[in-house]
C-alpha cells in the first residue's frame, strides 16, 4: 500500500492547507484512536507539542477525534519530542502523539506517533491508520467516550529523566549558553543544566507561538556563536523547535554538528568499554567520522537519511549510538529516541569530569569537505540510476579513490536530485560536485525529453 500522508517523520504540512487542517486532525485522532486502543492496559494515548500557535487548534482536534473513538487522552502541554516518548513508554500508554513541524517555521506543523516502548511507529501501524482515514467517521456510546486529563507533572518527570541521563555527573564550574530555538524545550532544558549545577545564560525561551526557530536554534547560530564569545561561556547548545536535535558551538565561537558530537560521544563510550556494536550514521554522514572510527576498529553502518532509520539500524545491530550531521543523536542506552538535551548532557558532563575545553574532545576527528548540489528536476523521486549517470559517478569515485565519495540522492519531499561529494581536497571536492550535478542535470532533461 502506497503512503498518502506518514513521510519519514510523520505528517507535516503548511497550517491551513490539506492535510494540515483540523477537520483532518479530527479524523487522524479518530483513526489513530481505532489502531491503538487496546494496545495496553491504560487504554490512553499522550498528546504533546511545540509552541506553535496553530498547536492550540490541533490538540483540540486529535482530542475530539480520539475521544469519539473511545480512547483516553492525557494532556502534556509543550514539551520536547523525546519527553513524549519517554513518558509513552513509562505510563506503558497506547501511544504518544507530538504536535511540531522541528525545526520548520510557525506556518508549518505535523503529527508524530509513538509506540507505547517509546519509538516511531512501524510501517504497518501507519498504513493501518492511514487506511481508516477513508472509512467514515462513527462515535462510540456516549457512556464509552474517551476522558480528557491534563497531567500537571510532566515536565518535572522528563526534567528528572534528563538528569539522571548522566549519573553521578555535576556541570558544576561549566558556564554555558542554551538556546531553545523558543521551542518545546524552552521550560525544561535549562532548567536540566541549571539544577546539575551549571550557570546557565539562557535565549529562545521567549515563545510567542509564531517565533519558533526565528533566526534561533539549531539552523540558526550566529546569535549563540556571538553570545557564547561575549560571555565567555565554555559552551553553546542550539535546540531545534520540537528539541530533538541539538548542535553546539565551543568556547571560541565553532559550531560542531552532529557528526563532532557524536564522534565524541562514541569514542567515551569506546574509552569506558560501554560501546556495543556499530555506530550507525547516514548516507550524509562525514567520511571524517567513518575514518576516525576505523582508528578504533569500530564500525560506521550507514542507514537511509532520518532519525527513524537510524533507531531501526541500531536496534537490529545491537548498537547503542548513532545519529545525523542535523544533531539527531540516538542514545538508546540511555533513551529510546532522539534528544537534544540528553546529547549536550553527555557532551557537558565529560567536559566537566575533565576540565577539558570543548574544542579538544573533537580531536582525533577531521572533518573533510563536503559539497551538496540541488538539482531540480520535473517531478520528485527522479530515477538515477541510467547508465550515463552511473558512468559519471564512477568517474567521479575513480578520481577520488578511497579518501572521498559520493551521493546521488532524490529528495524524498521535493522535485530534486541531490548531488553530494567530498574528500580531502576542497578545491578538487568542488570541480567534481560541480561536473557530477551538470552531468544528471543534462541526462535528466534528455530523459525529459524523450
Amino acid at each position: 500500500m502506497e503512503r498518502r500522508y506518514f513521510g519519514t517523520d510523520g505528517i507535516r504540512g503548511r497550517v491551513g492547507r490539506y492535510p494540515i487542517t483540523p477537520d483532518f486532525m479530527l479524523k487522524l485522532g479518530w483513526a489513530a484512536g481505532h489502531v491503538l486502543a487496546g494496545r495496553g492496559a491504560n487504554n490512553q494515548v499522550l498528546i504533546g507539542k511545540d509552541t506553535r500557535l496553530s498547536n492550540y487548534m490541533f490538540e483540540s482536534a486529535l482530542e475530539a477525534g480520539l475521544s469519539a473513538a473511545g480512547v483516553n487522552i492525557q494532556l502534556l502541554g509543550p514539551l520536547p519530542t523525546p519527553g513524549i516518548a519517554y513518558l509513552t513508554a513509562t505510563l506503558r500508554a497506547n501511544a504518544g502523539i507530538v504536535i511540531s513541524a522541528s525545526h520548520n517555521p510557525h506556518y508549518d506543523n505535523g503529527i508524530k506517533f509513538f509506540s507505547p516502548q517509546g519509538h516511531k511507529l512501524d510501517d504497518d501501524t501507519e498504513l493501518a491508520i492511514e487506511a481508516l482515514l477513508d472509512q467514515p467517521l462513527d462515535t462510540v456510546a456516549s457512556e464509552l467516550l474517551g476522558k480528557a486529563y491534563r497531567m500537571e507533572d510532566a515536565r518535572g518527570r522528563y526534567i528528572e529523566f534528563c538528569k539522571h541521563s548522566v549519573p553521578d555527573s555535576e556541570l558544576h564550574g561549566l558556564r554555558i549558553v542554551v538556546d531553545c530555538a523558543n521551542g518545546a524545550a524552552y521550560q525544561t532544558a535549562p532548567e536540566v543544566f541549571h539544577e546539575l549545577g551549571a550557570d546557565v545564560i539562557r535565549m529562545g525561551n521567549q515563545p510567542d507561538g509564531v517565533n519558533i526557530n526565528v533566526e534561533c536554534g539549531s539552523l540558526h547560530t550566529e546569535a549563540l556563536q556571538r553570545r557564547v564569545l561575549e560571555e565567555g561561556a565554555d559552551a553553546g547548545i542550539a535546540l531545534d523547535g520540537d528539541g530533538d536535535r541539538a548542535i553546539m558551538v565551543d568556547e571560541r565561537g565553532e559550531v560542531m554538528d552532529g557528526d563532532q558530537l557524536l564522534w565524541i560521544i562514541a569514542r567515551h563510550r569506546y574509552e569506558l568499554g560501554q560501546l556495543r556494536g556499530p555506530v550507525v550514521g547516514t548516507q550524509m554522514t562525514n567520511l571524517g567520522l567513518e575514518l576516525a572510527l576505523s582508528e578504533l576498529d569500530v564500525p560506521l553502518e550507514r542507514s537511509k537519511v532520518g532519525d527513524r532509520y537510524v533507531i531501526e539500524r541500531l536496534l537490529a545491530t545491537g548498537g547503542t549510538i548513532g545519529g545525523e550531521s542535523s544533531g539527531h543523536i540516538v542514545c538508546l542506552d540511555r533513551t529510546t529516541t532522539g534528544d537534544g538535551t540528553i546529547t549536550a548532557l553527555q557532551i557537558l558532563a565529560r567536559l566537566a569530569a575533565q576540565g577539558a575545553r570543548l574544542s579538544e574532545l573533537v580531536g582525533g576527528m577531521e572533518k573533510l569537505p563536503q559539497q551538496m548540489i540541488n538539482v531540480p528536476v520535473a517531478e520528485s523521486g527522479a530515477r538515477v540510476d541510467s547508465p550515463a549517470i552511473q558512468e559519471a559517478v564512477a568517474q567521479v569515485e575513480a578520481e577520488l579513490g578511497s579518501q572521498g565519495r559520493v551521493l546521488l540522492r532524490p529528495s524524498g519531499t521535493e522535485a530534486k536530485v541531490r548531488v553530494m561529494v567530498e574528500g580531502r581536497d576542497i578545491s578538487v571536492v568542488e570541480r567534481l560536485v560541480n561536473q557530477l550535478a551538470d552531468r544528471v542535470r543534462h541526462v535528466l532533461a534528455s530523459e525529459a525529453v524523450v
